[in-house]
């Protein structure tokens, strides 16, 4: 990395003297541009991320400027802590532990001594450079701080040792930093970054600073145990649902299980008689039960016995819904990738072999392990929240509409987040929260119970693909086409990002394969599913069209009497790193040796590749497939290319993490609609793989010092592929629907 791409924001360079700070020390802000960079060999595709949309939709909640105009700040006291003010959240994926990791490497502080802050909402000061808003998702927060808080640590360690240096009257260039001290070897002098501050504010930083080559680093690269651990372990970490307020309500709630439905009838006298109910509340759509404690609240509800009025949905089916979206999958779409003439070479009729398919993918929900919660203080003069979300200033913005308080007079308290996966990008739920504070005695906190979380969630959409393909007499490729349909969540979000009607998000990973195919076409239908909201969820665009694309390829493949790996490695010879981890994950996984057989079971080895979040992965999987039809995942060897490491520790966590999760959706999970209803409702029908039922995951990552990728999100989207052509090399049964289910059980 060059250090010509960190640029530091001149009206912020100034330092603050000692005392603005609280208890006295350094001030110290920063810009965070200058980190939309190039992500590897494909960085030249066109979809930027798709919480982009996210960020603009926040600044535009709140009023303020959309653009790339951030700032955070750093605080060093004359205790020598070094406080980071974060812009983003913590929901398990590490950024509390890798931002304050880059930030010390340069700094040259002790890691134990880098305490974080959570930063406010706040668009104009903490909008991140990649999504162009106060958004943590997308698996975006390394990739952009990477150069700014490392920028940010070696101006901060300049002027200090530029302080030293005057205090000791000795050259700079003599001097060391090690641990929050620097040091002079001749005259065995040292200080620590305390005694240092009040005379570094008297100083200007530096117009430029050299970054460290990566071969230096004493942090960065180095498995490092998570700083936000021991809270989490000793039970002293808040997360949103965590708030207490004196006298505050506590309320369950029960919205119209039909989307568009009305509340038509409420017990309330038998509601009022449950002890601990202090009050019940009613919106349009849904009814809260107030009491002292959530026990209250709940028992409150069941006696309210609400009672609703279906509306328009009220005969909503899933195969309706489906119905539909195959009539739509059969007319022509916007135009995503377009090179060459599939279309004409799929239907020449020459000695080619066309194959065909149709993939389907489920509606799927979130089941964050915390359910949505928020607690709200609204009086004439202001409003707190208090809330675990990943997009602070966009639950500001709402909270001020809402209220009609200026969006200087809301406060978003954000907490530690119990599962993101896209969930909290959404407000829904924060809206809902004050919509009833509205009408409550005092401060209240909102509580969904897992229900009333599932059945109204924000899901996944539902998509229908249309492929096909064109092998010539070798059994190559010569032709590509591939037609996505489904919901756009872009165009809820931020119609600006749908250009010439293609969702950005829907086809990303489709648009831009890494194979080289001479003909290719990827088209877009945009279908929206009456009665259901559609949202971003884990791996996003990817986590759908690399089940597609990965499946589809095991087709031609299988149609060309080739080895699937084999096959692959034929067409990746411009995108090496791609390659690279296909051969590594083989390699590793002993592709092309027989599995150690199971007695009564078959088995199989299936792969998938995938670019996407700016990092290079391949996945082997191993299955058992029963008498039965139950599938068993055994085994995942992952090989992950995403540039720089940080914190290894974290990338395999991640990638751990992401497979499960892909795992358990790939295996069982999908959202049905019966009589306008969600038919699943909590754990035992939305299944996340158990202890006892998660396979042996070996990670093998690359050593590289290239722009880091992301890692919160590809593990997921790669597993799915991994496993269905896993069960395709078993049982010779194709999946081409997920969940895969019962499918096996009926074949």
């Amino acid at each position: 990395m060059t250090d010509d791409k960190a640029k530091v924001s001149n009206s912020r360079r100034t330092l603050l003297k000692a005392g603005a700070a609280a208890g006295g020390g350094l001030l110290f802000g920063f810009t965070l541009f200058g980190c939309d960079r190039k992500q590897g060999e494909e960085a030249g595709r066109k979809q930027k991320p798709s919480e982009t949309a996210v960020g603009q939709a926040a600044t535009n909640a709140t009023g303020e400027a959309p653009g790339l105009a951030h700032d955070a700040f750093i605080r060093i006291d004359r205790d020598g802590i070094v406080t980071l003010i974060i812009h983003k959240v913590e929901m398990g994926q590490g950024t509390f532990t890798s931002m304050p990791m880059l930030l010390a490497e340069e700094l040259g502080a002790d890691l134990s001594k880098v305490k974080l802050e959570q930063a406010p909402a706040d668009n104009s000061l903490y909008a991140d450079p990649l999504l162009g808003g106060q958004v943590t998702g997308g698996s975006t927060s390394v990739r952009g701080a990477y150069v700014p808080l490392r920028t940010a640590g070696a101006m901060v360690r300049t002027v200090l040792v530029q302080a030293a240096a005057q205090n000791w009257n000795v050259k700079p260039e003599e001097l060391t930093v090690v641990a929050g001290t620097v040091r002079h070897a001749g005259s065995n002098r040292s200080a620590n970054f305390g005694e240092l501050v009040d005379a570094a504010s008297k100083l200007n930083f530096p117009k430029t600073v050299k970054l460290k080559d990566n071969a230096d680093f004493a942090l960065v690269g180095k498995s490092t145990k998570r700083l936000d651990s021991p809270a989490k372990t000793n039970g002293s970490a808040l997360f949103g649902i965590d708030a207490k307020l004196p006298n505050m309500g506590i309320a369950a709630v029960a919205a119209s299980p039909v989307m568009g439905g009305k509340l038509a009838a409420v017990d309330e006298q038998k509601a009022m008689a449950v002890k601990g109910v202090r009050q019940v509340l009613r919106l349009d759509g849904a009814v809260a039960v107030v009491a002292d404690n959530f026990w209250a609240a709940k028992q409150g509800l069941a006696a309210a016995a609400p009672r609703f009025d279906d509306g328009a949905n009220a005969n909503l089916t899933l195969a309706g819904i489906v119905a539909d979206m195959d009539k739509a999958s059969q007319t022509s779409g916007a135009v995503a990738t377009n090179k060459g003439d599939a279309l004409k070479t799929l239907a020449a009729q020459d000695n080619g072999r066309r194959i065909d398919a149709v993939y389907e993918l489920p509606f799927l929900a979130h089941a964050t392990m915390e359910p949505m919660n928020c607690t709200v203080d609204l009086r004439q003069d202001g409003c707190d929240l208090w809330v675990g979300t990943q997009v602070p200033a966009l639950a500001q913005g709402a909270a001020a509409k809402l209220t009609g308080l200026p969006v200087e007079k809301v406060k978003v308290h954000n907490f530690y987040l119990g599962g993101g996966f896209g969930r909290r990008l959404e407000v829904d739920y924060v809206i809902q929260a004050v919509q009833f504070a509205k009408l409550a005695k005092g401060p209240l906190k909102v509580i969904w119970t897992r229900e009333e979380d599932i059945q109204h969630d924000m899901y996944r959409p539902y998509y229908y693909d249309r492929l096909s393909a064109k092998l010539d007499n070798k059994g190559m490729p010569t032709a590509w086409f591939h037609r996505v349909t489904g919901s756009s969540i872009m165009a809820r979000f931020a119609p600006p990002m749908v250009k010439n009607g293609v969702d950005p998000d829907a086809v990303e990973a489709a648009a831009d394969i890494p194979y080289t195919i001479p003909d290719m076409r990827v088209e877009y239908v945009r279908h929206e599913p009456p009665g259901l909201a559609t949202a971003f969820w884990r791996g996003v665009g990817p986590t759908h069209n690399v089940f597609v694309v990965e499946s589809f390829m095991d087709e031609l493949a299988y149609a060309a009497k080739a080895d699937p790996v084999a096959f692959r490695r034929s067409m990746l010879q411009k995108s090496p790193r791609t390659l690279a981890v296909l051969n590594l994950a083989a390699e590793k996984a002993g592709w092309g040796k027989p599995l150690k057989p199971i007695a009564g079971r078959k088995v199989g080895r299936g792969v998938s590749c995938q670019f996407a979040f700016g990092s290079y992965m391949a996945q082997v999987a191993e299955v058992s497939v029963g008498a039965d039809g139950e599938v068993q995942l055994h085994r995942v060897v992952c090989a992950v290319d995403c540039g720089q490491n940080i914190n290894p520790d974290t990338i395999v966590a991640q990638m751990e993490g992401g497979i499960v999760f892909g795992a358990s959706a790939a295996l069982w999970d999908q959202v049905t609609v019966d009589k306008g209803r969600v038919q699943q409702n909590n754990f035992n029908d939305y299944r996340v793989m158990r202890i006892n039922e998660a396979p042996v995951i070996e990670v093998h990552i690359v050593n590289s010092h290239d722009d880091p990728g992301g890692i919160g999100e590809p593990g997921t989207a790669g597993s799915a592929p991994a496993i269905a052509n896993a069960v395709f090399a078993a049982t010779g049964k194709r999946i081409r629907k997920l969940p895969i289910g019962d499918q096996l059980k009926k074949a």
